[in-house]
């Protein structure tokens, strides 16, 4: 069951933490985490949504989390409002096809990022200085070249404003060597055999970033989305050509719209036109079919 309206904001009785594009909900045992059709550009959310946005995002990653699953464990409870507590299962309109009950978890404050192509702050980085991230690569390579392999570029979580890159001792500060050597080896295992999966049907990752949480046995899982639009950046591989900047199916359509509005990147955001948000959910379920084989 899907739906052309734009659900912006949800409201359940429950308290509520609200990031960019999710209500998360503390049910107690478990959290409840929706995705609204919200989109966010430069750090600052758009006053309209993206139609089904937050429907696409969620079957995308619960997509990827099952092809996942041999390789760590995620947080996934139940994605069916009937197999919710009965306490939310009254909130269905809110919640069909775009919620997840989920493990609560304590959530490790690293984004990890992997990186296949040089693109984005990477470029920019390597650029003045070769490297990214502290990670030195090849000299004379072009903007969106493929790397010679995936690296793995840490960023600290930050409650407002960007994340901010860090290299990988930083982060051994930050959380631990043990931790921080896990979550470099599980990022890259993830994305090699996901973006693997995707060339296979048309489509490159060139870099993606995860969040992980850890139990209270210790165990570290896989929370939040994954490898959606939103956390990754997609290119069409039939149209790949390093030396610029790429088509993609993700929210840079967004992003070059508002790049040439006269807009300083702070609040309020200027209202995204028809046509910018049309095109923007065509990107994601293109993106959504061409990685799922599936049809929307």
């Amino acid at each position: 069951m899907t739906s052309d309206r734009v659900i912006l904001e949800t409201s359940l009785p429950f308290p509520r933490r609200r990031g960019k594009v999710r209500d998360v909900y503390d049910l107690g045992e478990h959290v409840l985490i929706v995705a609204t059709d919200r989109i966010s550009a430069f750090d600052c959310v758009m006053p309209n949504g993206i139609p089904q946005k937050g429907e696409i995002l969620t079957k995308l990653s619960l997509f990827w989390f099952e092809q996942t699953s041999p390789i760590i464990e995620n947080h996934i409870v139940a994605t069916d409002v009937t197999d919710f507590p009965k306490a939310v299962r009254s909130f269905g309109d809110q919640l069909i096809g775009r919620s997840i009950l989920a493990k609560k978890t304590r959530v490790i404050p690293v984004e990890c990022v992997a990186r296949g192509y040089l693109a984005g702050s990477g470029w920019k980085e390597y650029q003045q200085s070769q490297t990214v991230c502290g990670v030195t690569l090849p000299p004379g390579l072009r903007q969106c070249d493929r790397l010679p392999e995936s690296i793995f570029t840490p960023a600290s979580k930050a409650e407002t404003g960007h994340d901010e890159n860090i290299n990988y001792e930083q982060m051994s500060k930050e959380v631990g060597d043990t931790i921080a050597s896990h979550l470099r080896d599980t990022t890259l295992a993830i994305y090699r055999w996901c973006a693997d999966h995707a060339l296979n049907r048309g489509v490159i990752i060139a870099d993606t970033k995860f969040e992980f949480g850890q139990m209270p046995d210790g165990r570290i899982i896989l929370i939040d989305e994954i490898l959606t639009p939103d956390s990754s950046r997609f290119w069409p591989a039939d149209e790949y050509e390093p030396g610029h900047d790429q088509p993609s199916y993700d929210k840079q359509f967004v992003r070059n719209w508002l790049e040439h509005q006269p807009w300083d990147k702070s609040p309020p955001a200027p209202m995204l036109p028809d046509d910018v948000v049309a095109g923007t959910r065509a990107r994601y379920v293109e993106a959504y079919e061409k990685l799922t084989g599936k049809s929307w």
